[in-house]
């Protein structure tokens, strides 16, 4: 197993390398001029040559990745009207727009992401699987046709209607006010400020979970194995929970650890709408003020997070199914 978490850790480094070059040559290297665009419209000379200087713009293009790449690990100096900026590392680069590194602005905005997607991924988990089990466990009833078919009708619904509707309606009416608070500072207060966001994204995102539930659960609940603990004698509940339950989640672990790498990586939808400043309104108001570095930043960060969660899905697999092994 060590073995092949090496194989997969120097996979995933070669994955980010690639996504970093990629980024890199859309947003600095494409035939415009990334200076002038990160400056903005009223750029003088001076500022002008500035950035071109930190940005090392004039280098050949395989310093210039080399350059960022060195960031990430040993942190950069840049200079901003005279004043020197100490990024550390991992550095990925400086926005002279908002006039902060933006490793600084990524960690303000990360808790408020993460909090977000952490509470909706336990919602839509926690759901979907229920409903999906309770739907085998009746299957061909109409409990079970209604279930199915009410994870259709809200998959079919784009999922800006449905966040605006809960923001504009539901939320007001229920006293359910969409705000951020740190965790540390009052926990209550910080669960009650995500509750509409996280009961929007788990309601929305369940439908699969019910659907992948169900039918692994139908087919874990007709193996031999089950059939023979039901012969035992063994409790019906233990059956389903502990033996048909266990097998047939493994197929969601990858649905749900590709589900959060992105949300992490993309909830502009649901920051926007419920006005909470995170990774996504970031990203947002970095695409409409021309930010490339807060850009290619929010890019290495969504690439990282999908390769770190797909490892972590490998090894859970050999968690829950221990006839799964890594090789």
């Amino acid at each position: 197993m060590l073995l092949y978490l090496l194989r997969r850790i120097v996979s995933a480094i070669s994955v980010v390398l690639v996504a970093i070059i990629a980024s890199f040559g859309l947003f600095y290297l494409a035939p415009t001029d990334p200076a002038g665009v990160v400056c903005g419209p009223k750029c003088t000379p001076e500022r002008h040559a500035e950035i071109t200087a930190n940005l090392h713009l004039d280098d050949p293009m395989i310093q210039q990745i080399f350059t960022y790449v060195q960031g990430l690990v040993a942190g950069r100096t840049y200079t901003s009207a005279g004043v020197t900026i100490e990024c550390a590392a991992p550095c990925l680069g400086y926005s002279y727009i908002l006039g902060q590194p933006v490793t600084t602005l990524m960690a303000q905005a990360l808790p408020v992401t993460v909090s977000i997607v952490s509470g909706s991924a336990i919602a839509f988990l926690l759901i979907g699987t229920l409903t999906g089990v309770i739907a085998a466990r009746r299957r061909g009833t109409s409990a079970d046709r209604a279930m199915v078919g009410g994870t259709l009708v809200l998959g079919a619904v784009p999922y800006f209607v449905v966040a605006l509707m809960v923001a504009l309606y539901i939320a007001p009416a229920t006293g359910l006010r969409a705000e951020y608070l740190p965790f540390l500072d009052n926990p209550v207060a910080w669960a009650l400020g995500l509750l509409a966001p996280w009961l929007t994204l788990g309601l929305v995102n369940a439908g699969p979970y019910t659907r992948y539930a169900r039918a692994s659960m139908i087919e874990s609940l007709g193996e031999d194995y089950v059939r023979t603990a039901r012969a035992k004698g063994i409790s019906e509940r233990r059956v389903v929970y502990r033996h048909g339950l266990r097998a047939a989640v493994t197929p969601l672990a990858t649905l749900f650890g590709m589900d959060v790498a992105f949300a992490l990586s993309g909830t502009i939808f649901t920051e926007s709408i419920f006005g909470l400043p995170g990774l996504g309104q970031l990203t947002l108001r970095a695409f409409a003020q021309y930010d490339q570095p807060v850009l290619m930043g929010g890019v290495l960060l969504g690439a990282t997070v999908l390769v770190v969660m797909n490892l972590i899905v490998d090894v859970m697999y050999t968690i829950l199914d221990p006839r799964v092994r890594l090789r």
